[in-house]
């Protein structure tokens, strides 16, 4: 049994091969997202995404639909695709991925309310989960900023990947891209049997590219959780005990790797931080390295792309977490200040348990969704 649910009881190399397979699956979803979304035309994709021109819009798109799927690897995963297609540019993409950082951040704090009960548990917890929420706004006040007047994650990210592939505007041999060409014009002639054409075929190719890459990561997460759960918990208390930023950023990186998931790197250090067996300053480090760690997913997707600025995209993703890290963790001055607003917030949620809930709803609903409304 795996979070209330019957699982397979399958032995460690039949999983691992399971997980294999899905990521296969994943790899033909995210192929036939950029399919369907270059079926619609340019006038479809010019109606649909037009919000995205501005990017505190696209920032807030980005926050809204990682709530909405729960997985930042998802929307990542998704934001690739539609890169690849065309219907998004990089510029319009990074912030979308920002945005992706913070919505993420929702489910450790969904999982510290469970506390709400226990005053010191649940300032602890919340503490534990809202310390993310901190890192990742900063990183964005910081870094959006920089990347509008300057550039600055596209250039380094677009330097790597033309080095890595080729330059923007071209198109390079992924083999990742013919191995799943089968499964996806499969799934384009079955759309073409029962009779959907043009702008009706593409919508078709664009929900069942959502469905597969949902689905599969979903499968893929349960599964690696499964496959690596007690190692992960002997991992986190033994390294953690032992102290250092390094090592538990590395600890964030890895485990997050391996599940792929950073919810669940984060959602098992909040009971932990809650009981007090780990301290906040000792869980901090670990989502950091659990943002670096996310972006895994994003890079496996531009695989199954033949755009370079596909994997510009994954790649910036990944610029702006280690970046923001070498500013606001590596940086003395800057390395407690995430720390001491989740203290403060978590002392006044503490004192009102409603405000800890009407945090959750505006940070991560609310102002998203006026951003949208009103920039879009």
């Amino acid at each position: 049994m795996s979070d209330g649910r019957r699982q397979l009881d399958l032995p460690a190399p039949a999983r691992a091969a399971l997980v294999l397979g899905l990521i296969y699956i994943f790899l033909v979803g995210v192929s036939s997202l950029e399919a369907g979304i270059r079926l619609l035309g340019e006038d479809t994709q010019e109606q649909l995404f037009s919000a995205a021109t501005n990017p505190i819009a696209a920032l807030c798109i980005g926050i809204l639909g990682t709530v909405l799927v729960q997985s930042s690897s998802a929307s990542t995963a998704i934001i690739v695709g539609l890169v690849a297609s065309g219907a998004l540019t990089v510029d319009q993409a990074v912030p979308m991925v920002m945005g992706a950082n913070i919505g993420t951040t929702v489910t450790n704090t969904l999982v510290s309310l469970g506390h709400i009960r226990q005053s010191n548990e649940f300032r602890r917890a919340f503490a534990a989960a809202t310390v993310h929420d901190f890192f990742n706004v900063l990183a964005v006040i910081v870094l959006l900023p920089l990347e509008l007047l300057f550039g600055v994650i596209s250039n380094i990210a677009t330097w790597m990947s033309d080095r890595l592939v080729g330059t923007a505007g071209t198109e390079w041999n992924s083999p990742v891209k013919e191995w799943v060409k089968g499964p996806v014009d499969l799934l384009k002639d079955f759309w073409e049997a029962v009779g959907t054409t043009g702008t009706i075929e593409g919508v078709m190719m664009v929900l069942a590219g959502l469905a597969i890459i949902l689905i599969a990561l979903t499968f893929i997460t349960r599964n690696m959780r499964t496959l690596v759960a007690a190692r992960v918990e002997r991992s986190v208390n033994a390294m953690l005990s032992r102290g250092g930023g390094g090592v538990a950023l590395l600890l964030g990186v890895v485990i997050t790797i391996a599940v792929q998931s950073s919810s669940i790197t984060t959602s098992i250090l909040i009971p932990l931080a809650g009981a007090g067996v780990i301290t906040l300053r000792n869980a901090y480090p670990v989502t950091l390295g659990a943002n670096v760690g996310t972006t895994i997913t994003a890079l496996l997707a531009a695989l199954a792309a033949s755009s370079p600025e596909a994997l510009t995209v994954a790649l910036a993703h990944t610029t702006f977490n280690v970046l923001a890290i070498l500013l606001l963790y590596v940086i003395p001055l800057l390395r407690d200040v995430p720390i001491q607003g989740a203290e403060r917030l978590a002392d006044l949620a503490v004192q009102r348990g409603s405000m800890a809930v009407a945090y959750v709803a505006v940070v991560f609903i609310v102002l998203p969704l006026i951003g949208v409304v009103a920039l879009g």
